[in-house]
């Protein structure tokens, strides 16, 4: 008798998983992942999508799997196989085994090598640990600072330079200022709040050429930088 044939996440209403499956099967030499799969571990997210995923026998024994936008999944895939590398930082992120995007656009997946459970600990920090982690971001934050690949990253990544601010801070007035009457109907409180919101921003507007002028005598040069840096996030 055949032993039960195993899908990763079939319990799931996960999508991409007939794609996620084929790239699997590839990583695993072509041994089907049917029965292979020994163990399926959710990983913490907010949205249910990491898991960690362990076989009995192939080429692989673990590895860790997200499920991503598709922008999202192509930013994180120049991070690993563009950005980092052409700065001599390839080593510091987990491999990328593979891509899988669903047939419908809706989703990719990635594999990722199984880095264990060794992110940093906000409740009992190790020194020695939090000290290899800032040196790793220092050598990210200076090997890009002024990288002829900034304006790639910029695309890919977005800008929270000063253009992010300026920016940011002209929709906020639009937007506010177009709640009044009789496009808006507002109660006493929220009128109130409106007017205090518009305040203050009406007083950054105002010092916007003071701030531009501070940041770029003091903010030194543009660089790359993580965007969602806790310690869950880092594993030293």
């Amino acid at each position: 008798m055949q032993p039960e044939q195993i899908h990763p996440l079939t319990s799931s209403t996960q999508p991409g998983l007939q794609e996620l499956h084929g790239l699997l099967r590839e990583l695993l030499g072509g041994r089907p992942v049917l029965g292979s799969l020994r163990e399926e571990q959710p990983l913490p997210s907010p949205h249910a999508r990491v898991f960690r995923l362990r076989f009995n026998n192939g080429s692989l024994s673990s590895v860790v799997i997200k499920r991503l936008e598709p922008a999202i999944a192509q930013r994180n895939e120049l991070v690993a196989r563009r950005w980092l590398p052409a700065a001599g930082l390839g080593e510091l992120g987990p491999t990328l085994l593979g891509v899988a995007a669903a047939r419908d656009g809706g989703c990719v997946w990635h594999v990722y090598e199984d880095l264990g459970d060794n992110a940093l600990s906000a409740e009992h920090p190790n020194r020695k640990r939090v000290k290899a982690a800032v040196a790793a971001i220092a050598r990210i934050h200076t090997s890009f600072a002024g990288h002829p690949l900034l304006p790639e990253c910029r695309l890919h990544g977005g800008d929270f330079g000063f253009t992010f601010f300026a920016t940011n801070l002209r929709d906020a007035l639009n937007s506010l200022e177009r709640l009044h009457p009789p496009r808006v109907e507002l109660s006493a409180h929220h009128a109130a709040l409106r007017e205090r919101l518009l305040a203050r921003l009406h007083r950054l507007r105002e010092e916007q050429s003071q701030r531009a002028e501070i940041l770029a005598r003091l903010g030194g040069p543009e660089t790359l930088l993580h965007g969602d840096l806790w310690t869950t996030n880092t594993f030293v």
